[in-house]
């Protein structure tokens, strides 16, 4: 049985693979001269934020207050993008605070956020950096055209505690050259105002090999690389191989010749399907369909199941973000070896 002393069910990572994609792509964009500024959304876990810095990542991203707060608690991180509008008093006054631990940035697109922003930082000895986040096409948040990210620059430029520093956005997969044109002409367009774009964030794991083609960009946001999943292999950006989470599971039953049941359900799995079918790809066994989730049970589908109670098998999750969420801690392993667990810090944060 491999992995005997750990309970299931459970999530595994196996550092030496996630170190090896933390470099593969740090090397790729340090050959494009394209600045690397990891989303800790995927691992939670410093010491692996800390791991991307040493490779040379600039700074970390963070979609929530409480994840930076998590994140920089242990020390070894100093430079924070936050890239959510921050509204309210409580997060406000939180944001402040942390500002004062580190070098920090975040992102807005709209008024409202802005005067939040100045009201709490009015009276700071230096303004905090502001982006303008930009929708360039894949329709989340964002001003969606370049004269609106011109227009909440110079107000951003105009109000007391903030500053604008540049643009950010989350891209469109495969529409690389749509988001340089959109990005390009809104630079343009604030620059000829006299204000100065600094930085230009853009980024996500889908488009990852094509960070270069946005060439306007200063710096390239990313997250799941660093685990890879089951949605990243089927686009053809990584291998099975290149997966370093995975979840431990135990059969518990074995009903019929085509079916089983796993101890491990929706709580673990997730129940995110991203276009795909099944909830996962048991490793070793792709005639094997991960048919259904209940909150504990996950359900098994094969022509010829083969599997015994008591059994283990390992899954790739379609969404390794969403996993590394639902359970306190990971099972840190080096190939066949069990290193033990380490807290995932920033989870279940909610503000």
């Amino acid at each position: 049985m491999r992995f005997p002393d750990i309970d299931t069910p459970a999530v595994l990572v196996d550092l030496d693979i996630a170190e090896a994609n933390i470099d593969r792509f740090q090397a790729h964009c340090m050959k494009h001269g394209l600045a690397v500024r990891p989303h800790i959304k995927t691992h939670k876990l410093p010491m692996l934020a800390r791991r991307q810095l040493e490779a040379g990542a600039i700074g970390i991203t963070c979609q929530k207050v409480s994840e930076a707060e998590a994140m920089i608690a242990d020390g070894g991180i100093d430079d924070v993008l936050v890239t959510f509008n921050i509204l309210g008093d409580a997060k406000l006054a939180r944001l402040r605070a942390l500002s004062e631990k580190v070098k920090l940035s975040v992102v807005a697109d709209n008024i409202e956020t802005i005067d939040g922003l100045s009201k709490f930082f009015a009276d700071t000895p230096t303004p905090l950096g502001v982006l303008v986040e930009c929708d360039t096409g894949a329709a989340r948040c964002g001003v969606t055209t370049p004269e609106q990210a011109r227009d909440l620059a110079r107000y951003i430029d105009s109000q007391p505690g903030v500053s604008f520093l540049g643009l950010m956005t989350y891209p469109p997969v495969g529409q690389e050259g749509a988001v340089q044109e959109w990005l390009t002409r809104a630079k343009r367009e604030i620059e000829e105002t006299g204000l100065p774009v600094r930085v230009v964030s853009h980024g996500g794991s889908p488009g990852m090999w094509q960070a270069q083609d946005v060439p306007v960009a200063t710096e390239y946001r990313i997250g799941t690389y660093i685990y890879n999943d089951r949605s990243l292999q089927a686009r053809g950006i990584c291998t099975w191989e290149d997966c370093a989470l995975s979840v431990l599971a135990t059969v518990i039953s074995v009903p019929t010749e085509n079916r089983a049941v796993i101890d491990a359900g929706s709580k673990v799995l997730t129940s995110d399907l991203l276009g795909l079918e099944g909830h996962g790809y048991v490793i070793g066994r792709p005639d094997i369909l991960v048919e259904g989730l209940s909150e504990e049970h996950g359900v098994l589908k094969a022509d010829k199941i083969n599997l015994k109670v008591g059994e283990r098998i390992r899954i790739i999750p379609n969404h390794a973000c969403v996993v590394t969420n639902m359970v306190d801690q990971i099972e840190a392993i080096r190939g066949d070896y069990t290193l033990g667990s380490i807290p995932v810090a920033a989870r279940g944060k909610v503000q």
